[in-house]
């Protein structure tokens, strides 16, 4: 047993080093991972609260607790519009001060109060990528809707391919009728209209992040299903197999601990393809109105609002978007094909 995870250790190190020598795919996982783990971080680089704030001798961290504007003297209610207040700290030349994020805009916060003509406006120095129609500044918008975008994406991929992985594991291993209930299941489950399922459930309901997940995942994990079926079926027939079953292990230790590790390649290969897919999916349903909705930092929204215009004279809103949405899909079809070509069984052979 542990010769045999030796040897899937030493099959996954070498597939790993393959994939590194695929400098497109290996540099792009590299720039992906760091600019998705920056993304969290988002809150305290751009953002419309402050990191700190001093005043009458106290600290305050409006970043991680909300303040009334009662806090700093500056309205009777609501929150203090912080770079105002910074501005005004100035003038006193005191010791109180606000410290701002490196941009200091939200990608909700309305700048109506702030804007010296009706929005949209165009790119300028103080908003780098001009705002939309509702005055939100579309720097902040575009790079929240970048964690939105590539988390939605994960996690629909992840999640559908479990349970995708998990049924066509059974489906293959079993065979006989637990093999004919879930082809029977993924053939009505696959004729399904997608489309005018959204439409419908849109409708019905106001899709958040988590809901259209969940909907997404139930309406996605049909593909993978069959991949991974025929692998089980493939695998299941070899002679290893056949020693477990005399070396006396269970049916659910086959199954986790010898067919699945030699039956993952299309679920590796398949995934960063999978999350293009779902990031794109995302996109055009926002731009139809079906996905997120607002104040949600959404690509597609954005890129609606600059086609509502006949002229297209709000260029930001489409151009700025569109950049960084195929930015994004490149980077992750490029790891696609790092993957791809690291767990091709052909090109693994010719380097044995």
């Amino acid at each position: 047993m542990m010769k045999q995870q030796s040897n899937i250790n030493s099959l996954f190190h070498k597939r790993w080093l393959k994939f590194r020598l695929h400098k497109r795919g290996y540099y792009s996982l590299y720039i992906t991972v760091i600019l998705y783990a920056l993304s969290f971080f988002l809150p305290l680089l751009v953002n419309k609260d402050p990191l700190l704030v001093r005043y009458d001798g106290n600290y305050y961290f409006p970043v991680f607790k909300y303040y009334s504007a009662t806090t700093f003297n500056v309205g009777s209610n609501g929150e203090a519009n912080y770079r105002k207040l910074k501005q005004s700290f100035k003038v006193k030349n005191n010791d109180d001060f606000v410290l701002m994020p490196f941009y200091p805009y939200g990608p909700t916060e309305n700048l109506l109060d702030e804007l010296n003509i009706i929005p949209p406006t165009k790119p300028s120095a103080v908003n780098w990528f001009g705002t939309d129609d509702r005055g939100r500044d579309v720097f902040a918008r575009v790079l929240y809707g970048f964690n939105v975008s590539v988390s939605f994406g994960l996690l629909v991929t992840f999640f559908s391919f479990l349970l995708g992985t998990i049924a066509g594991a059974l489906s293959g291993f079993y065979g006989g009728k637990t093999d004919m209930f879930f082809q029977r299941a993924v053939e009505v489950w696959a004729a399904l209209p997608f489309l005018y399922l959204i439409i419908i459930l849109s409708s019905i309901i106001t899709p958040g992040f988590s809901l259209l997940t969940f909907i997404l995942v139930l309406l996605n994990w049909v593909g993978i299903t069959l991949y991974v079926r025929g692998e089980v079926l493939r695998e299941k027939s070899k002679e290893y197999v056949f020693a477990s079953y005399v070396s006396g292990s269970s049916k659910f230790r086959i199954i986790t601990k010898h067919i699945l590790p030699n039956s993952i390649s299309p679920i590796v290969t398949f995934a960063p393809f999978a999350v293009v897919g779902n990031i794109a999916l995302l996109v055009s349903l926002d731009f139809l109105g079906f996905g997120l909705q607002p104040p949600t930092a959404s690509w597609g929204q954005l890129i609606q609002q600059g086609m509502s215009y006949p002229t297209l004279d709000r260029w930001w809103l489409i151009i700025i978007p569109l950049v960084f949405q195929f930015a994004t899909l490149i980077l992750i079809v490029f790891i696609g094909e790092g993957f791809r070509d690291a767990f091709d069984s052909k090109q693994y052979s010719r380097l044995k």
